[in-house]
């Protein structure tokens, strides 16, 4: 297990693949990622690594927090997060910046983060619920979420009853996130998929734990040594190569021939009565045949 890096998201944006097809990205910022400080199985019982990310003003950092970051030589930090290791082999030295060559494109992350807050909503908009009836007795109650509680006993309303409330702004984890590209040079991160949270939001990127990658880089990418993991860069505004996908088709050229040959057939077969819906030229219906019958009697 690696440790990860806090960023910061900056916004969207779109690559291109070589054949033209574009990728809706997000980009995320490497603001200065430095480990502060490490968890020991000896003193702490486990072993983690404190990161930080940010440049913070001197006023908004407590005194505690100042001799922190003093002890550890690093400046002061904004944001500061916890990431676990295995062991003390997945511990990087104290005061190392982290680079974006820490992650390969191709890769898969997940991402924590604080949702979109949406403010105090409705029960429609925040529980989808369909609310009342437009007419017929209804009166300035059309988006009301109903009754609530029920009788005397229990005479109460129970917890986790979906009402009228605080929306949004709850810390999610999205998994399996692509990594499309990295650009050291400016420490940005290059995202396909929904990354939680607003504009200059501070996020944790980690490894996928739902996917195995063998070939990353271990303990990790640091600005010392992003030398030794440099990839190839592909040219401005595309994805690099690792991170292309094929466009698969929905039916294979095989199914495609199948297909054509059933229409032909179906093409060179004869029209008859048994298949078609309309009767027939000269067939008459039940009733015609009755009539035609009282005719002949007369």
């Amino acid at each position: 297990m690696r440790t990860g890096v806090i960023a910061k998201k900056v916004g969207m944006t779109r690559l291109f693949q070589e054949d033209g097809r574009h990728v809706p990205v997000t980009v995320l910022a490497l603001e200065d990622c430095q480990v502060v400080s490490h968890r020991t199985a000896e003193r702490d019982g486990y072993f983690a690594l404190q990161v930080g990310a940010g440049e913070a003003k001197q006023k908004n950092v407590n005194k505690p927090q100042r001799e922190h970051f003093a002890k550890a030589e690093v400046p002061l930090k904004m944001k500061v997060a916890e990431f676990r290791v295995d062991d003390e082999e997945g511990l990087l030295p104290i005061g190392a910046r982290i680079s974006a060559e820490h992650f390969v494109a191709g890769q898969k992350v997940d991402i924590t983060g604080h949702t979109q807050g949406k403010g105090f909503a409705g029960a429609m908009k925040r529980w989808g619920f369909g609310g009342l009836r437009a007419t017929h007795g209804v009166s300035i109650s059309h988006r009301s979420h109903g009754s609530t509680g029920n009788r005397q006993d229990p005479g109460r309303v129970f917890k986790g009853k979906k009402m009228a409330g605080h929306m949004g702004d709850r810390q999610r984890t999205q998994q399996n996130l692509e990594i499309v590209r990295t650009d050291p040079a400016r420490g940005l991160l290059f995202v396909k998929g929904s990354v939680p949270g607003s504009k200059n939001g501070w996020l944790l990127v980690r490894d996928a734990v739902k996917v195995v990658h063998e070939d990353l880089p271990f303990p990790g990418v640091m600005r010392r040594n992003e030398d030794e993991f440099a990839t190839e860069e592909a040219a401005p505004g595309l994805v690099e190569s690792a991170a292309e996908h094929e466009v698969k088709p929905a039916i294979s050229a095989e199914q495609q021939e199948k297909l054509l040959e059933e229409q032909e057939a179906g093409t060179d077969t004869p029209d008859t009565p048994e298949n078609s819906d309309a009767p027939a030229g000269g067939d008459k219906p039940e009733g015609d045949k009755g009539a035609d019958s009282k005719d002949e009697e007369s």
